[in-house]
C-alpha cells in the first residue's frame, strides 16, 4: 500500500514541506533511507543524514531548521518519534490477521475460546482454561488449566500462562515469558531446604508487553501484579508478590526480590536490582546497574550501588575516575610533610 505526504499528515496532524503528492510504501531508518519510503529524526546527533537521505519523506519536530538543502518532503509534527509510532502501529494493523485453529494445536474440552481465535500448531490451552477475542496464540504457547488470557492479545512461540494465572486484554507476551512460575520459596531445614508451595497467582491488567524469556512470579499466597500499561523488557526477574504500578517501563535483565512494591511511571535503566520488602514511589527514575537496598520516594531519580542522588553519583564518578592521581598526590603530599617535619625536629 502506498501513502501520500498528505495523507500522512492528515493523519498525525504534520505540516508539510515540499511535495505533498510524494509517495511512500515503506520505512528505513534516516542513514538507511531509499526512495519510496519514510523515516524519523528525532535525535540532534542524526541530524547530518537527513541532506544525504534517500528517504522519500522524513518526519521532523517542528523546531527543526535545515541549514542546507533538504531533496525529501519534510512532514513537521511536535513529536517526531511518538508520530512514527503511530505510523508504525497503523502499518501493523493494516496486515492481514490469521485466524482459525490448527488441527495440530491441543484445545481442552473444558476450554473456552472467544470469537475470531488464532491457535497455531503445537499450542496448548488446558482444562478449564478461557482465551479471550481476537487473540493469537503462536506455536508452543501454553495456557495453563483455568488461566484467563483477555481479548486482543498475542502469545508468541512457547509463551506460557501457568495454571490459574490472568493476563488482562491487549497484552503482548512475547517468546519464552512465563507468567506465574513458582516464587523463590524455600525454608531451611537441617537436612537442607524445604520448598514453601506457592499458591498464590499471578495477575497481568490491560495493555501490558512482556519481553522475551522474561519471568513474573506467581505468588506464595494472594497475587503479583502487574498494573495496566506496564512494558517490560526481555529478561527481566519479578518475584513473588511483587507488585508493579501502572505505566511503568523496565529496560533488560532487571532483577525485582518478593515482596517489593513499584509506583506509577516509574523508569528502570538496564541490571537495576531491587532489594525485597521495599517500596519505591511514583515517577522514580533508576539508571542502569544500580542496586537499591531500600525505600526510594516519589520523583526520586538514583544510580549506583547503593543507590544515591543521580547528580552526586555523576559528580562521584567523576572523582573516581581521578583517585589514582588524587592517591599519587596525596603519597607525595605526606612525603613532603615528612620531610618537613624531620627538618623542624633538626
Amino acid at each position: 500500500m502506498e501513502f501520500s505526504a498528505k495523507q500522512i499528515a492528515e493523519y498525525i496532524q504534520g505540516i508539510i514541506v515540499g511535495d505533498e503528492n510524494a509517495t511512500v510504501h515503506t520505512f528505513a531508518k534516516i542513514e538507511e533511507g531509499v526512495q519510496g519510503a519514510i523515516s524519523f529524526l528525532s535525535n540532534p546527533k542524526y541530524t547530518h543524514y537527513i541532506y544525504d537521505t534517500q528517504s522519500t519523506i522524513v518526519l521532523v519536530n517542528k523546531d527543526f531548521v535545515p541549514e542546507q538543502e533538504v531533496k525529501a518532503t519534510l512532514i513537521k509534527v511536535d513529536n517526531a518519534y511518538e508520530s512514527l509510532a503511530k505510523l508504525l502501529t497503523l502499518y501493523e494493523m493494516s496486515k492481514p490477521k490469521k485466524t482459525g485453529i490448527d488441527p495440530l494445536a491441543y484445545i481442552a474440552p473444558t476450554a473456552k475460546i472467544g470469537k475470531d481465535v488464532y491457535i497455531a500448531p503445537f499450542a496448548c490451552v488446558a482444562d478449564g482454561a478461557e482465551i479471550g477475542d481476537n487473540t493469537s496464540l503462536h506455536p508452543h504457547a501454553t495456557v495453563g488449566g483455568h488461566a484467563k488470557v483477555g481479548n486482543n492479545c498475542t502469545l508468541y512461540p512457547h509463551a506460557t500462562v501457568y495454571h490459574d494465572c490472568r493476563v488482562g486484554n491487549n497484552c503482548t507476551l512475547h517468546a519464552g515469558c512465563v507468567i506465574g512460575a513458582d516464587g523463590f520459596g524455600f525454608a531451611p531445614s537441617p537436612e537442607g531446604y524445604e520448598k514453601i508451595p506457592q499458591i498464590g497467582i499471578t495477575i497481568i491488567e490491560d495493555d501490558v508487553e512482556i519481553g522475551a524469556n522474561t519471568c513474573i512470579d506467581r505468588a506464595t499466597m494472594g497475587a503479583t501484579v502487574v498494573h495496566k500499561g506496564v512494558k517490560l523488557d526481555n529478561l527481566i526477574q519479578i518475584a513473588h508478590n511483587v507488585e508493579v504500578g501502572s505505566h511503568t517501563v523496565m529496560a533488560s535483565q532487571v532483577g525485582i526480590a518478593g515482596s517489593t512494591k513499584v509506583g506509577e511511571w516509574c523508569i528502570f535503566g538496564g541490571q537495576v536490582g531491587l532489594a525485597g520488602h521495599i517500596k519505591v514511589g511514583d515517577r522514580v527514575g533508576i539508571g542502569a546497574q544500580t542496586g537499591v537496598a531500600g525505600d526510594i520516594k516519589s520523583a526520586e531519580k538514583v544510580m549506583g550501588t547503593p543507590a544515591i542522588d543521580a547528580k552526586n553519583f555523576m559528580k562521584s564518578a567523576v572523582v573516581y575516575k581521578k583517585l589514582p592521581e588524587m592517591y599519587a598526590t596525596l603519597n607525595a603530599m605526606q612525603r613532603e610533610i615528612e620531610e618537613l617535619k624531620k627538618q623542624l625536629n633538626k
